[in-house]
């Protein structure tokens, strides 16, 4: 078991996008009022006095969309300003990138990831649930912002979803060549939307591999990342290409990471909500910062049996409870 050092921390659960792979066609969610949101001050609280001090140094800010959040760029300059930060990083969907990029760069911000899944203006649409509005252009102005202030390399997430775009899958990869982009395909999770598709549920990493492979080849990369990516890339590219297999292949045993929600819900796995604490119940109840921290110290002790648990045992019951976008992918 790998140390754990990683938290995916979501800053809210509300988005500009309805992607297929995160919320149900049609669903309407309970979004979390903004005086349930853990505050500026309760995040740097948790940091600085629990996280920080029981080993963690790399940090993900996600949503939802954490570009809505009020005072993002406040926040980053507060956390990329701890001495003990390894790693500070960002998801986003990159539609308001274009206007934030140089702001949140200038904070500390050091490296971000863009959800891409279509370089199809028509099937970006689809994907994203807006059918009737082109949100395409922007998010790739986004990107090209955001390359052009610095973040280099820049990581795209591309979840390949089967019939809508895995005939793409060339055509993003080949992002990786001419520009020192590394390219995320990661395989879907039937999380708040199991009943997606038809014909399979995923497509497994290794098909996706094969077809880069035989089109250009692919190797091994020295680069790896903070995740659980299996990372390649193609002959003489500037850029890598990761596979992210949480359903083809089970990577629980080099899990590092916790996930923080909105709302204060510290997480063990992504998949099962066993042993998680109301981090923000605590705080506002006034419990002292050192009894908070040695409850994550007990949760990162089962930590592992939490991650197998859901695996072997193959049962579902008590995971799922929230969508992709409320636990914070």
């Amino acid at each position: 078991m790998n140390r754990v050092d990683y938290l995916r921390i979501s800053l809210i659960d509300r988005c500009n996008f309805r992607c297929q792979y995160c919320l149900p066609e049609g669903a309407e969610l309970d979004y979390i009022l903004r005086q349930e949101l853990l505050t500026h001050e309760e995040i740097m609280t948790l940091l600085k006095e629990v996280f920080i001090p029981l080993g963690f140094s790399k940090f993900r800010l996600t949503g939802g969309e954490p570009l809505l959040r009020p005072g993002i760029v406040d926040l980053v300059t507060d956390i990329a300003s701890l001495p003990a930060i390894e790693d500070l990083s960002m998801t986003t969907n990159g539609f308001l990138l274009s206007s934030l990029a140089k702001d949140l760069y200038q904070a500390g911000l050091k490296r971000i990831n863009v959800s891409l899944d279509s370089l199809n203006a028509d099937t970006f649409k689809t994907i994203i649930g807006h059918k009737k509005a082109d949100l395409w252009h922007q998010t790739w102005l986004g990107i090209q912002t955001a390359y052009e202030v610095g973040f280099d390399p820049l990581k795209l997430n591309v979840v390949v979803i089967p019939g809508v775009n895995e005939t793409e899958i060339e055509a993003l990869a080949a992002l990786s060549i001419n520009k020192n982009w590394h390219i995320r395909f990661i395989e879907f999770m039937p999380i708040g939307n199991a009943g997606l598709f038809s014909d399979r549920a995923w497509v497994p990493s290794e098909e996706i591999r094969e077809k880069i492979r035989q089109k250009w080849g692919l190797i091994e990369s020295n680069i790896k990342g903070n995740g659980p990516a299996d990372v390649f890339k193609i002959p003489g590219a500037k850029g890598t290409l990761g596979f992210i297999s949480q359903m083809s292949e089970c990577f629980c045993d080099r899990c590092n990471r916790m996930r923080l929600s909105a709302d204060g819900w510290l997480r063990p796995c992504l998949l099962n909500e066993t042993g998680q604490i109301d981090l923000k119940k605590l705080l506002r109840n006034g419990i002292k910062t050192t009894e908070i921290k040695e409850k994550v110290a007990q949760l990162l002790v089962i930590k592992p049996d939490i991650n197998y648990k859901q695996r072997d045992s193959g049962n579902d019951t008590g995971i799922y409870n929230r969508t992709m976008s409320q636990i914070g992918g």
